[in-house]
Order: structure tokens, then C-alpha cells, then sequence
């Protein structure tokens, strides 16, 4: 078995050298990302975001480039409903990620109660080849990034694919989740 711990500028260069396919499995209710941490106070208070696009974040533009070039970026986020804030604004973000052609899904554990046990975020990578990767995401409590676990084991993979399978077929397209589910550009509860 093969595990080696990672900190965010790997995980980051692990993903980006995927050769055909990166999935993201979430779990969590709120990530606390610093980040995303301006534009997400902006979402609590009511205020516009910052623009996060092509033009303005790495990230987006290294997704856009890999997608035109033919490589599937994707990933499913199970939730519960009601959503927390950081969930309505979350899906106010995944829009600019699927706009630069990232397929995002939603899985509604209300909906689906057989995805309770997915309690583990990953990235799966080059999921369905020989050479494929995952990368165990590890988390506190309150969702504070503070590593990964990078596995190449034939066992953690088939694991991780099963998860993935589960939850895509479970899964609705963004925009679908976003049509059933109303308005969701205003946090539930001001913040003072």
C-alpha cells in the first residue's frame, strides 16, 4: 500500500497533472478556504462578489484550458437541505467553475439517504486507467483544509471509484438542482 501526506501546493500540482480525468467527491457543509474568504463575507452581508472568472483566477483558467484541450474536469457535492450559507454561496461559485466547462453535480441526501455514509472528500485522478491517483482530502471539523493523503493503492482506488459511481449516478446537473431549489443568491439569516 502506498500513502504519502501532502499539504495543498502538491495537492495542487497533483491535480494538474492529471491526463484525462479529475474528479472531486465533497461532503462537507462548509469549507473554510482563505481563499474564498472575502467573497464569501461578501455573500453573508449582502453584497456583490468580486468577480472570479477566467480572466481573474488561475485556477478557472487552468480548467478552461485543460477542458478545450479534451480533459474532464467533474464532481459531485453531496448536501443536505435546508443549505447552510457557505452551501448557497458554494453553488453561486461552482456556476463560474461549470461556465469554463467543469461538470458539477448535486447529490441531496433527503433524496438519496444511501449516500449518508460518503463521508470522505477525494480527488480521484485518471480514475478508470491503470495509472490513477487519489488524493484523500482531510479536514477539521469545521472544514479548515489541513492536508491530504495521496494513495495509489489498487484497493483505495476500487473504494473511490465505487464512491464516485454511487454518487454520479445519485446525482443531478447543477442547473437542475439550482431550478428545483429556488433563489439562492441571499444567505438565509442576516448577519448583523
Amino acid at each position: 500500500m502506498s500513502w504519502r501526506r501532502g499539504r495543498l501546493a502538491n495537492l495542487s500540482e497533483l491535480v494538474a497533472n492529471f491526463q484525462r480525468s479529475a474528479f472531486r467527491l465533497e461532503t462537507l457543509p462548509q469549507y473554510l478556504v482563505d481563499a474564498e474568504a472575502e467573497r464569501f463575507a461578501a455573500f453573508r452581508e449582502g453584497r456583490p462578489l468580486p468577480e472570479r472568472s477566467e480572466r481573474t483566477n488561475q485556477w478557472l483558467r487552468r480548467i478552461a484550458a485543460m477542458t478545450q484541450a479534451g480533459q474532464r474536469w467533474y464532481r459531485v457535492h453531496i448536501l443536505s437541505q435546508p443549505l447552510t450559507d457557505y452551501l448557497r454561496y458554494e453553488l453561486l461559485a461552482y456556476q463560474e467553475n461549470a461556465a469554463v466547462g467543469e461538470e458539477i453535480r448535486i447529490a441531496d441526501v433527503g433524496i438519496h439517504p444511501e449516500l449518508a455514509d460518503l463521508r470522505t472528500d477525494f480527488w480521484l485522478l485518471d480514475g478508470d486507467g491503470d495509472e490513477a491517483v487519489v488524493a484523500l482530502m482531510q479536514y477539521d471539523r469545521d472544514g479548515r483544509y489541513f492536508g491530504f493523503w495521496r494513495a495509489d493503492d489498487v484497493e483505495v482506488i476500487e473504494r473511490c471509484r465505487r464512491e464516485r459511481d454511487r454518487a454520479l449516478a445519485a446525482s443531478v446537473p447543477l442547473s437542475d438542482f439550482l431550478a428545483a431549489v429556488g433563489d439562492i443568491k441571499r444567505p438565509r439569516v442576516s448577519i448583523p
